[in-house]
């Protein structure tokens, strides 16, 4: 895609990884990279796939996911622009992990995966911002691998939703997620089905716990879902 030097330059001034890097070293990276502009619900990254590029991802918003054999889905995580993915392939030179969607139109700078390596050798401030980040993605996947392992249905799905209120900022005991999360993708970051996930909301709604608008869901008392998160916790 065609842009000016100083367009391709400013598009990655944002990104967490490289901030702190001279125009110059960004200009130098900007133009190493491929860039491209993916449409809602396009695949960037195919698991399995043995492409090893670095993703920086100025615009738009993308998931991380996978399906197991019986076509289940199951997301990791969502990534918002200024942040970077597909690392791990880089690294390792093994085939991708997981598969990453647009969920809006988004555009990526991808970087060849010798060009990112040779990056952490000659920037140690890059260098170590990677290592906390795999070292955090290790303690996140940790903390599930022990939630799906020790909790119930219920109690993840609780948590999921204590997650999103506190993303979402809460005030006076309360929280509002707009838009609305969709049940199915709870289902997908908790390991179950969607009917599951309607059941408990279900059951929290009429406990007074939520409520539902017409473009939002409202976390009614923060207070009383994070108590029923750690005394399931304590049970455990």
């Amino acid at each position: 895609m065609t842009r000016s030097d100083q367009a391709v330059s400013l598009g990655l001034r944002n990104i967490e990884l490289l901030a702190g890097l001279s125009a110059e070293r960004l200009d130098a990276i900007a133009h190493q990279c491929a860039w491209r502009n993916h449409d809602k619900g396009q695949s960037i990254i195919s698991r399995d796939a043995d492409d090893g590029g670095v993703y920086f991802l100025a615009a738009g918003r993308v998931r991380v996911t996978t399906y197991s054999s019986a076509g289940r889905e199951v997301t990791f995580r969502d990534i918002e622009a200024g942040e970077t993915f597909g690392e791990l392939a880089a690294i390792d030179e093994q085939p991708r992990s997981a598969d990453v969607i647009a969920l809006e139109g988004a555009l990526t700078a991808s970087l060849p995966p010798a060009a990112f390596r040779q990056l952490l050798c000659d920037e140690s401030l890059v260098a170590q911002r990677v290592l906390k980040r795999l070292a955090g993605l290790v303690r996140l996947l940790t903390d599930r691998v022990v939630d799906l392992s020790t909790h119930g249905v219920p109690t993840r799905i609780h948590a999921e939703l204590l997650r999103l209120a506190r993303e979402a900022g809460v005030s006076a005991n309360r929280a509002r997620l707009a838009p609305p999360p969709k049940q199915v993708d709870i289902a997908s970051r908790v390991s179950t089905y969607r009917e599951q996930v309607t059941r408990e909301i279900s059951a929290l709604t009429k406990a007074g716990i939520l409520a539902k608008e017409k473009d939002a869901l409202l976390v009614r008392d923060v207070a009383r879902l994070e108590q029923l998160v750690a005394q399931a916790n304590a049970a455990d």
